[in-house]
């Protein structure tokens, strides 16, 4: 081995344990929060406070499994999940081929309006959505509630796919179409499935966004009932601040497997490229 061969090793190394040093780092709150969740006694603020639970206890997430509230929550934030990931794709997906593959009068006019509006603070518009939701008893509905994730999230989802398109060639389509193939057999059994690393990606932010979102779901949701899990986290260390510590990090840690869950099957195609795509094609 010569001398340059080591320095780059000795590099390397050096560079990899700082990488790891810096997963530690960022991993601390979440260890913090999954040390307090198993913690018999509400020692949050506590100066003995330790990283392994002097009082070891499952009683945290029995309260939050078995819960009422947290499982009617649950289910909101599912329901909510699903039908705004099923709207923004089937609005964002098709519109993004047509802006990709299309040019007609106005496109770049709208696609300049789209930016704007996906730019625009949300929480700006909240009174505004507020005004236009309250005619129409939408107010304290879950419908209300996915209309807004939905106009939100397509915009996002459009721009997202539309540059997965765009880096699609559009000699496979034209080969296609010399073979005889439809327009809608070219998109569903060609350019769909080269899409599909894009689509999931897509999918998984909408979802993430809808699982996460506070000031929607808490301005315009008022009973316990229909509460989403970010209204109701909150509710929860809002109005038991003093002494349910232990059992808000347990929730917090338990509303975040699913999505962590879902991430780590889909992580192959957030990784996954066009030319892969292709080959299995």
């Amino acid at each position: 081995m010569t001398k340059r061969q080591l320095r780059e090793g000795l590099g390397l190394t050096a560079l990899n344990l700082f990488f790891l040093a810096l997963c530690f780092l960022t991993l601390i709150p979440i260890l913090y929060a999954l040390s307090v969740s198993f913690s018999g006694s509400n020692s949050l603020l506590s100066s003995d406070f330790s990283f392994i639970p002097r009082n070891f206890t499952l009683k945290n997430y029995q309260e939050v499994l078995f819960g009422e509230n947290i499982t009617v929550w649950f289910r909101n934030t599912v329901f909510l999940a699903i039908v705004t990931v099923f709207l923004s794709l089937l609005v964002a997906v098709p519109a993004a081929y047509c802006f990709s593959r299309r040019r007609f009068p106005g496109r770049k006019a709208i696609l300049r309006c789209l930016v704007l509006l996906n730019s625009f603070p949300a929480i700006l518009s909240m009174f505004a959505i507020y005004r236009l939701l309250r005619p129409m008893g939408l107010v304290n509905t879950r419908l209300g509630l996915v209309l807004v994730y939905t106009g939100t999230m397509a915009v996002f989802s459009l721009w997202n796919t539309k540059g997965y398109f765009d880096t699609i060639p559009t000699e496979i389509e034209e080969a296609a179409r010399i073979d005889g193939a439809t327009d809608t057999q070219i998109v569903l059994k060609i350019v769909m499935p080269l899409a599909k690393p894009s689509i999931v990606t897509t999918a998984l932010q909408v979802l993430i966004y809808v699982w996460n979102e506070y000031i929607y779901a808490t301005t315009f949701l008022t009973g316990e009932s229909k509460y989403t899990l970010a209204a109701g986290l909150n509710a929860l260390q809002a109005t038991e601040m003093t002494g349910s510590w232990p059992v808000f990090a347990a929730a917090a840690i338990t509303v975040s497997l699913p999505v962590l869950v879902i991430f780590f099957l889909c992580q192959k195609y957030m990784t996954s490229g066009l030319t892969a795509g292709g080959v299995k094609g």
